[in-house]
């Protein structure tokens, strides 16, 4: 078995036409996150969780933001890639745990449709929850969102 952690932090976007999305959910009525994808912090934290683990580095390595290929695109895709580079390191995901950091939007109402979009997406549970940075810090002030993520893979036989 192999553990993997990632985080991933974004600011908000100063164009109020650019989605949120988190934990592959849209996040109706509020303005997105700043980045070369879709910015889905906890898709991203998740995705540099199961490449960590799999010992083959981090998201920057596999969909860098000087790629114009990865422009815009949803975090979905960048997950199946992973998960299928994953799978040729010979692992799959068992479980895996994402926490997101934000003082805005309340999250819990998206809560359960992010852990179902994210387990049907890695073939295995994963627990989506939320907390805020209490007014501390950047994410304290609304600066932006951040997530965490630990998962757990085993050695496909």
């Amino acid at each position: 078995m192999r553990i993997g952690q990632g985080i991933d932090v974004h600011r908000f976007s100063d164009d109020p036409a650019r989605e949120l999305w988190l934990g592959l959910v849209h996040i109706e009525g509020e303005t997105g996150l700043l980045g070369h994808s879709d910015a889905d912090a906890a898709t991203h934290a998740l995705i540099d969780a199961l490449l960590g683990a799999a010992n083959l580095g981090d998201i920057g390595r596999h969909f860098p933001d000087t790629d114009a290929a990865f422009s815009g695109v949803a975090s979905r895709v960048m997950l199946v890639e992973a998960l299928r580079r994953v799978a040729a390191a010979g692992y799959r995901p068992i479980s895996a745990d994402v926490t997101i950091i934000a003082e805005r939007p309340k999250l819990a109402r998206y809560m359960p449709a992010m852990s179902e979009e994210l387990s049907r997406a890695t073939g295995c549970v994963v627990s989506v929850k939320a907390t805020t940075a209490e007014g501390l810090g950047s994410l304290g002030r609304v600066e932006g969102i951040a997530a965490t993520a630990v998962t757990l893979l085993e050695e496909m036989s």
